[in-house]
């Protein structure tokens, strides 16, 4: 009971005073019973139970109504001061302008560069075809042999062909000796005309005198004028045997020359990239392939430009090849000519490198890499992929001018992918937002922070 008489300390927190307060509820009560179970047994000496003292309550009740009140100012005290900055930060933020990243655009190089794909070959190629039947005799070449111009390559063995001419030899013999024979009978011809004329003269002299008959003397006349046409028919005679011996002359220089081919030559300087038969091979004259040549000190490449590039494809351009097998070393090169005409079906057109290589360091059917330099007629502005904007009335870009946004329509060329062509509605150097948000809109006055420009468009490969 005596407990009940001291003052509480005061609680840190409302919901302890309760649990407390409930605790010292239950202690007076259980007091109490056992008050009344004392009372009960006959204990009359016990004095009455007091009751708390009402200062020990109003204290009581202080110390809990100051617990409250210090709680309320601990918790939401605070936290309506933070709700305040944070309402505050809120409006000025939204009463600043916003900032956003920048860059310009600027014209594209006054050259451009472009790397294709190509395929090396040999500036001539030729099969080499025996051009006389037989057996081949001998080999003098074979595979990776560099020849000069006319040097052999092999020999053909062609009994049959040797028999041809020498009986076209001896034709020409017997044709020779029919135009002597002829013009023989053009000589005797000739003295006989010469008899004839001599004996048409003098009856002519007797017909005058009256020696002779008319009749005796037409005789002879027309005995004249058969020798006289005679003469002529060898005169021809002989004509036509020339002619003949001009044609077994022919025929045999023909077979001289086909003889002359069982001696295989190389048609020009180059390398054997194909040998195809051996020796005792049977070969058949413009069906057996004997060797394939490749001229390799000048060696051309075949790249398809795209349509976007053919208008700036020249011949004469310069051109740069490099191969994986030589890394590091580039090959100069030129355009020698092009198809001026594009593919239907891939739209490109074709275009003849050529290359020279002394050395023989490239070889025929390497892939290349060709980077072709060219001049450009106009440059378009170049403005960053990523300040493109696509709306439904086409692309657009955000132009800052004095601060404000402006969007303005372009339309695109080329993409390169992190740049693209603007052939419309830029100029160089103006300012262009970069990946433009909601709050970039038309008329809104922003903040800046320029960005790094993009590498240069000449150090793209393509």
């Amino acid at each position: 009971m005596t407990d009940s008489g001291k003052d509480p300390q005061p609680a840190d927190h409302p919901a302890l005073d309760h649990d407390r307060e409930t605790v010292l509820r239950a202690e007076a009560a259980l007091l109490k019973e056992k008050l009344e179970r004392t009372i009960g047994h006959g204990d009359d000496r016990m004095p009455p139970p007091r009751r708390p003292a009402a200062r020990t309550i109003g204290l009581i009740l202080v110390g809990i109504v100051l617990i409250l009140i210090v709680g309320f100012g601990v918790g939401w005290l605070p936290r309506q001061r933070r709700e305040k900055a944070v309402v505050a930060d809120a409006g000025a933020v939204a009463a600043a302008a916003p900032v956003v990243n920048t860059t310009r655009a600027r014209l594209s190089d006054p050259v451009n560069v472009i790397d294709l794909p190509g395929s090396i070959q040999p500036v001539t190629e030729a099969p080499v075809l025996a051009r006389a039947d037989g057996y081949l005799k001998r080999r003098l070449a074979d595979i990776g042999d560099r020849v000069a111009a006319g040097a052999a390559l092999a020999e053909i063995e062609a009994p049959e062909l040797d028999q041809q001419v020498q009986q076209a030899r001896a034709a020409v013999l017997q044709a020779r000796a029919a135009v002597e024979q002829t013009r023989a009978s053009v000589e005797q011809g000739r003295a006989n005309q010469a008899l004839a004329k001599i004996t048409a003269g003098r009856w002519a002299n007797l017909l005058a005198r009256g020696a002779v008959s008319r009749q005796e003397n037409d005789t002879y006349q027309a005995q004249l004028n058969a020798q006289t046409a005679n003469v002529r028919a060898l005169e021809k005679t002989v004509l036509a045997s020339e002619s003949n011996v001009a044609a077994v002359e022919a025929n045999l220089a023909r077979l001289e020359q086909m003889q002359s081919y069982k001696t295989v030559r190389a048609p020009f300087a180059g390398v054997i990239t194909l040998r195809n038969v051996d020796a005792g091979a049977l070969i058949g004259a413009g069906q057996t392939l004997l060797f394939r040549i490749a001229r390799t000190d000048v060696l051309r490449a075949f790249i398809n430009v795209p349509q976007s590039y053919s208008d700036l494809v020249r011949p004469g351009a310069k051109a740069e090849v490099t191969v994986s097998q030589h890394p590091g070393r580039v090959f100069p090169g030129r355009v020698a000519r092009t198809s001026n005409a594009l593919d239907a079906a891939s739209r490109t057109l074709l275009a003849e490198l050529q290359i020279p290589n002394p050395g023989g360091v490239l070889m025929p059917g390497m892939y290349a890499q060709v980077r072709l330099t060219m001049a450009r007629a106009a440059r378009p502005v170049l403005a960053s992929g990523d300040t493109v904007v696509i709306r439904p009335d086409g692309p657009q870009v955000a132009v800052l001018r004095d601060g404000v946004v402006h969007f303005q329509k372009i339309r695109i060329g080329r993409d390169f992918g992190r740049e693209v062509e603007a052939l419309s509605g830029l100029a160089d150097g103006d300012l262009l937002v970069v990946n433009p948000g909601d709050d970039v809109r038309e008329g809104v006055r922003v903040e800046t922070r320029e960005v790094a420009p993009r590498p240069a468009e000449g150090k793209r490969r393509r």
